[in-house]
């Protein structure tokens, strides 16, 4: 009986101390911040510690030290290795999602599912934390990030494709989908029709304009930069992009105008970049870019006091160390030895690419002075001039025997320091997880993906609503127009159109796919959800209510 005894007490300590907090446990709050950090490993974080404490002395510790709570297992629906869309995916939905589906339904993989799936739903639109917010609740919605803004991360939260890639279908939902705030990369894929419409709808919209974006007064915007992604934060010119935290700051000041309350999405998207590239340059500033706007939130969220922050990456990457076997004494080396060099890098590989191309052969050796404090020894001049792209070489073409220059300096760049990487693409270690919380409900130890996706859902009281307000915009058409005429046409250029007919009546209805605008002869609605349509299924995914317009 003793015995018994000490084993039920036994395992009510070990339930009592599981990673994930209860969701009905939760105590709700008015805003919440999830800040993901893409593709860092626990080893990035570390190099950016070392790296700031080794350029200031007096600041040891990163802004998010005191709030680190546990780790995250961070997975597809049906493989341990996960990428950006279905991770978080996952987070915003609280649902595992398949590698590159965007806030969509995994198919039923059998032996394969991690956790368990709903095959009936394969394909469909999951609805998000961002969209039940806004929806349910009134609250404002943003997205700041250093990617462009179809990009996995922020195209998770705001819009809805079984295929990341499709980054026309994803924008057009983005446009539609009534954020408030948006600033970050991509002036590429925002189209003039795109364009006219958010300005029609009161959004003030700037280009490359950092001026015009901390002026601005209005608090509907999108601030895009770069035709693609933004600069590392190793790179840019304050002059003309903002920094990280800048961008989480005007957000928030937008934002916070709503008394019900917003969803932020604050993503450090390149450190992701830079672990794919091996950049070691490049990796540990754009994390510390990523901590300096955690203080931005993290000083909101204690002002404020009914804000709840996360800070999570959605997958590992490169497997990057410090140390490695080609410093063969690296545990025993000073920090001045394994972080001297790393400090003196002012360029990330492919900027230094750039700048040795513009500069005359006699010149490398003062540009990798000048931008990365780097001594090249004889074998790195041997494999540079060896590069079948560098124009200023002095061995003709047909003799080189190298790769690409920016393969080769990025290369070199590593080689003068002790790090290590093992890959340059996902890697499937756990993740570590923060939190502020002001009722200090914490998630701790280890999460899943899932767990997390609950723990974020129950910040908004959403946690077992998210399903019946999924099922509740997203149904399919022929289900919601059940006993109507209706008709796909399936046009060579621009999105599919549905159209349906009241036969009682005669009123027609036609809906654009991706947008939230319908036309009931001829005059124009406007709804809160997007209405995706998926090829796959053949399907238009539109609220269960549409019905009523053709009554």
């Amino acid at each position: 009986m003793k015995k018994l005894l000490l084993l039920m007490i036994a395992i009510c300590l070990v339930s009592s101390t599981r990673g994930a907090v209860d969701p009905q446990k939760v105590k709700p709050v008015k805003n919440v911040i999830l800040m993901v950090t893409d593709g860092t490993s626990i080893s990035a974080v570390s190099l950016a510690r070392w790296l700031q404490y080794y350029q200031n002395p007096d600041m040891p510790n990163l802004n998010l030290d005191p709030y680190l709570c546990g780790t995250v297992r961070t997975s597809c629906s049906d493989a341990p290795i996960g990428d950006s869309a279905p991770t978080t995916s996952c987070y915003v939905t609280g649902h595992m999602s398949r590698c590159s589906y965007v806030a969509t339904f995994p198919p039923d993989r059998g032996k394969d599912n991690i956790d368990i799936i709903d095959g009936s739903k394969a394909y469909g639109p999951m609805a998000t934390l961002l969209e039940a917010g806004k929806q349910l609740q009134g609250k404002s919605a943003g997205m700041v990030f250093t990617c462009q803004f179809p990009h996995a991360t922020p195209a998770d939260c705001s819009s809805h494709y079984y295929n990341r890639s499709a980054y026309d279908i994803l924008s057009e939902q983005q446009v539609h989908n009534g954020l408030d705030v948006v600033i970050g990369g991509g002036n590429n894929y925002l189209n003039q029709e795109q364009e006219e419409y958010l300005k029609n709808h009161g959004y003030s919209v700037f280009r490359n304009d950092k001026k015009g974006m901390e002026t601005c007064t209005n608090n509907k915007m999108w601030a895009l930069y770069g035709g693609v992604d933004m600069e590392y934060d190793i790179d840019r010119n304050p002059d003309q992009q903002p920094s990280l935290a800048e961008m989480a700051k005007i957000a928030l000041d937008k934002l916070s105008k709503n008394k019900k309350g917003f969803f932020l999405l604050i993503e450090g998207s390149k450190v992701d970049y830079a672990a794919h590239s091996n950049d070691a340059a490049a990796i540990g500033p754009e994390f510390l870019a990523f901590d300096q706007a955690f203080g931005v939130a993290l000083e909101f969220a204690k002002k404020d006091k009914n804000t709840v922050i996360v800070v999570v990456p959605d997958h590992g990457n490169s497997g990057l160390s410090i140390g490695c076997s080609r410093c063969g004494d690296y545990s025993h080396r000073s920090k001045d030895n394994l972080f001297g060099q790393l400090s003196k890098y002012k360029r990330s590989a492919g900027v230094l690419t750039n700048l040795v191309k513009e500069q005359p052969y006699e010149k490398l050796q003062d540009v990798l002075t000048q931008y990365e404090g780097l001594e090249l020894t004889a074998d790195d001049v041997d494999r540079i001039v060896h590069a079948k792209d560098y124009d200023n070489s002095p061995i003709p073409k047909d003799a080189r025997k190298g790769g690409s220059l920016y393969s080769i300096l990025k290369d070199i760049l590593t080689l003068h320091t002790c790090l290590g990487w093992t890959t340059g693409g996902h890697t499937g270690e756990e993740v570590f997880l923060a939190c502020y919380n002001p009722h200090d409900i914490r998630p701790l130890g280890m999460s899943t993906n899932v767990e997390l996706g609950n723990y974020l859902l129950a910040c908004f009281g959403l946690y077992g609503k998210m399903d019946q307000f999924t099922d509740k915009i997203f149904t399919h058409h022929d289900v919601a127009f059940k006993g109507m005429d209706w008709s796909i046409e399936k046009p060579e250029k621009g999105f599919p159109v549905l159209t349906v007919k009241n036969p009682s009546n005669g009123k027609t209805m036609t809906i654009r796919a991706h947008g939230n605008l319908a036309k009931v002869d001829g005059k124009e609605i406007e709804i809160a959800s997007v209405m995706p349509y998926v090829d796959r299924t053949d399907k238009f995914y539109v609220p269960n209510d549409m019905a009523k317009y053709l009554k």
